[in-house]
């Protein structure tokens, strides 16, 4: 199996690390504090597939790069998430804060020389 994943872009790699991430932090109130068996189980098997994708990622993707792309994109699916599932609204600050941090994530990616590409 670990062949097979190895074969595959860590692009994809990387988005499927972020869906599972996605999922398990948006399940997470569900499990209301580790409670509920069944749902803390999918969260916890999320989590640790999506750190295992990810540590294959970071084999071809600097980690940095990897990283801020996992943040930002979770910060941001996240947040959509529990407007529309959970109802939660968002101030004008908090989605300039959003906002800041994406771009942030672009301005190391595409502008900084810290980063090897």
């Amino acid at each position: 199996m670990l062949k097979i994943l190895t074969t595959l872009p860590p692009n994809l790699l990387l988005l499927f690390a972020i869906v599972l991430e996605v999922i398990a932090t948006s399940l997470l109130p569900k499990t209301q504090q580790f409670s509920q068996p069944l749902v803390s189980v999918v969260v916890l098997i999320c989590y640790a597939l999506a750190f295992f994708l990810l540590s294959i990622t970071i084999e071809s993707v600097p980690i940095g790069v990897a990283y801020a792309i996992w943040c930002g994109a979770g910060i941001v699916l996240v947040t959509m998430i529990s407007w529309l599932w959970y109802g939660q609204q968002l101030d004008w600050v908090a989605i300039l804060g959003i906002s800041l941090i994406l771009l942030g994530s672009v301005i190391i990616n595409v502008f900084s020389s810290s980063i090897t590409h």
